[in-house]
């Protein structure tokens, strides 16, 4: 099998090769304080040999419920927030037909998504869309009381109930929560509902190769063996005894961390294939709540090419340059579709007759590269030899390596996410929460000022 390959030419004119390998040894006393445990935020370093350390008889028991789930069940609802949800999603949009939910003959459920937002119009259309079909919920949550999931899952546990009863209902709740404390730990052992485990030591953002991700990705119908394989060669191809020169998330931590010096303040993650869009969300949680602390940080964004060249285009070609861009390219289409010869040619596009569609994304990709640098933009680009579970395994792991890395070398312990709850304590106290009474004091005080 082929890997996913790092080129860092388009941003060396931005940070000279001198500069990016003047960080060779901050990379490697990183990189062992990663497999040293040493670092800040060493409990929740779960992740790191997870890949190569999942075992036959997991994957089995995942893959099992999962085909249970499919065989009872026409929609599948995974409940969850940030790392809870948007692993799974990335992969799923990833790897399943984008118009697969079309299909009649349908051999795997339809994945609908809830407790990502309070929308009470989303929840009520969510209801209305599952009444009268068999459905099932893999509700994942570490806590269980995280409020939107709580919340959504509180509406889809009552609607399962009334529509099939509770004994049936437990059969299609699955679980994935804490192994002993917490509120939907305590749910699921009251109601019988089968449950997984979130591994204590790995955090939200870092756990789509636990069950949060791989039973979901399972139920549509992904071959999670070809996940998790992807993933162990990237864990040994980013190694502790991996040179520097050879270890591309090495390399691209230090690449962005000497752009980020240099006055690059916002990363674009940037891809030319629509179906690699959810996995530009899953990224920005990752960066975004690993990276910006203690008023630091590079700021992730993201684009859908070509689509935004035609909204974001302008900006990124000319705007304020304190962007780079980092290209996930995809070097082959699953498909082939020809363009076909027009007699009128009244669009003008008889000259692509004959050529695949792809090629002309290729050359607007090559195209777009080309101006944007020539407009002050540092280019990184990461290839995938093509869009299948192998390689999406080998890019996950990729960007969660290459995250570990670069938040010790900017100096942030890149495993908490502290500001989080700033929101959470002010939205309790807005709703006369029990407990928050003070901060409720102080928000109507701030209010009446």
């Amino acid at each position: 099998m082929k890997s996913i390959s790092l080129n860092i030419d388009k941003a060396l004119g931005f940070v000279t090769k001198e500069q990016v390998y003047s960080r060779e040894n901050s990379a490697a006393a990183c990189i062992r304080d990663l497999h040293k445990g040493t670092g800040a935020g060493n409990d929740f370093l779960g992740w790191l040999r997870l890949p190569s350390s999942i075992t036959n008889e997991e994957l089995a028991r995942i893959e099992h419920t999962a085909g249970a789930l499919r065989e009872t069940c026409e929609m599948v609802v995974v409940t969850g927030i940030g790392g809870s949800y948007l692993g799974a999603k990335a992969v799923i949009d990833a790897l399943n037909g984008s118009f697969d939910w079309l299909e009649k003959d349908r051999k795997n459920p339809v994945i609908v998504y809830a407790g990502h937002n309070i929308g009470e119009d989303y929840l009520y259309e969510l209801s209305k869309a599952l009444k009268g079909k068999r459905f099932g919920v893999i509700n994942i949550s570490k806590s269980g009381t995280t409020t939107e999931p709580a919340l959504a899952f509180r509406i889809l546990k009552k609607q399962l109930e009334e529509a099939v009863g509770k004994s049936e209902a437990k059969r299609r709740i699955v679980a994935v929560t804490d192994a002993r404390k917490g509120a939907l730990r305590a749910l699921a052992d009251q109601e019988g509902y089968q449950t997984f485990v979130i591994p204590d030591n790995v955090g939200g953002r870092f756990s789509v190769l636990t069950p949060v991700g791989l039973l979901p990705v399972a139920v549509a119908g992904v071959d999670i063996r070809q996940l998790a394989a992807g993933a162990a060669f990237m864990e040994k191809a980013t190694g502790e005894d991996v040179p520097f020169a050879d270890n591309p998330a090495a390399i691209y931590a230090a690449v962005r961390n000497e752009l980020y010096k240099s006055g690059k303040k916002i990363e674009l993650l940037a891809n030319f294939h629509p179906k690699l869009h959810y996995i530009a969300e899953w990224w920005k949680q990752l960066y975004g709540e690993s990276e910006g602390k203690e008023r630091k940080g590079v700021f992730p964004a993201s684009v859908d090419l070509t689509t935004d060249l035609h909204s974001m285009g302008q900006w990124i070609q000319e705007g304020e340059r304190s962007i780079f861009e980092t290209v996930v390219s995809i070097e082959s289409p699953a498909h082939t579709v020809i363009v076909p010869t027009d007699e009128a040619n009244l669009d003008g596009l008889n000259f692509l007759a004959g050529k695949r569609v792809d090629e002309v994304n290729k050359m607007a990709e090559l195209g777009t590269l080309l101006a944007h640098v020539d407009g002050g933009v540092p280019n990184i680009r990461i290839t995938l030899p093509e869009v299948n579970a192998y390689y999406i395994g080998q890019l996950l792991y990729f960007f969660e390596k290459a995250c570990g890395i670069s938040g010790y070398m900017l100096g942030v312990n890149p495993f908490d996410q502290p500001g989080v709850e700033a929101y959470k304590k002010n939205m309790f106290a807005l709703l006369n929460k029990p407990g928050f009474e003070k901060e409720s004091e102080a928000i109507q005080r701030k209010l009446t000022r």
